[in-house]
């Protein structure tokens, strides 16, 4: 009876990680030989291990990855530019931590986005928030906002954003408006939080990009590019090679 009662109260609590670890006690007995405080020491990390994975889900379901990417999948075996020493660094988040920001530039295919999700992933596993936005969509949603009233309430909820990723910047003419609703969006995260770009254009072309008014395209740049790791990914497209190895491996088969 009171094991029950125990239970109940573990669940009142939401303590439910310490309320099935309990149960799983009672019913092995072997686990009755343990001290005291090793069945404690149990209970409270199947509580922490629940409480983080819990976390985690939230995180990733905020962050709306594109795709399902992680770090320990990264290919390092085709030569696309992608350095050891400094992967191994921005593993670590410590770049996040600090408020810096990072460009992925690079031809299409060779990866950008993929590890930008790998990033963004790593950022989750390690308790930090994020957020992948495609930047024509959310310059989009940044324009209905302005109608609706919402417009502040959403530059509010990415500048709180840890990491926010701006995938496939540069891929489409901007107006004024986008032009100062980025500057708005990104003048809110500078020296607060980072921003993670990924574009095809070299970083040299942005201004260029940028420059129908070249006021808002110097402050959008020296917000961006400030305090900012640089990776360009080289070489042809991994998807025009993987397509070219699933043939040949069709035709391997075709032959048997």
């Amino acid at each position: 009876m009171l094991d029950n009662q125990t239970l109940e109260q573990l669940r009142r609590l939401r303590l439910s990680g310490m309320a099935a670890a309990f149960a799983q006690q009672l019913e092995q007995p072997e686990l009755q030989a343990l001290s005291f405080e090793e069945r404690f020491s149990l209970l409270l990390d199947r509580e922490l291990n629940l409480r983080e994975n819990r976390r985690l889900n939230r995180l990733l379901q905020l962050a709306r990855l594109r795709q399902p990417a992680c770090v320990e999948d990264i290919d390092y075996t085709h030569r696309r530019g992608l350095e050891r020493s400094l992967m191994a660094t921005l593993v670590t988040c410590d770049w996040i931590r600090a408020h810096h920001n990072l460009h992925l530039t690079g031809p299409t295919g060779t990866g950008k986005s993929w590890l930008a999700c790998a990033l963004g992933q790593q950022a989750c596993r390690q308790g930090l928030s994020v957020r992948y936005e495609r930047v024509a969509r959310l310059l989009e949603t940044l324009r209905i906002a302005r109608g609706d009233g919402s417009y502040h309430k959403r530059l509010a909820a990415f500048a709180k954003t840890e990491l926010l990723i701006l995938d496939d910047f540069g891929l489409k003419p901007l107006t004024q408006a986008e032009r100062l609703d980025l500057l708005e969006l990104i003048d809110d995260r500078h020296g607060r939080r980072s921003t993670l770009v990924t574009s095809q254009l070299p970083i040299a072309h942005w201004h260029a990009y940028l420059g129908e008014d070249p006021t808002v395209a110097d402050a959008l740049l020296d917000r961006l590019l400030s305090a900012a790791h640089r990776l360009e990914l080289k070489g042809e497209s991994l998807r025009k090679r993987q397509k070219q190895n699933g043939k040949e491996l069709d035709a391997e088969r075709s032959k048997q």
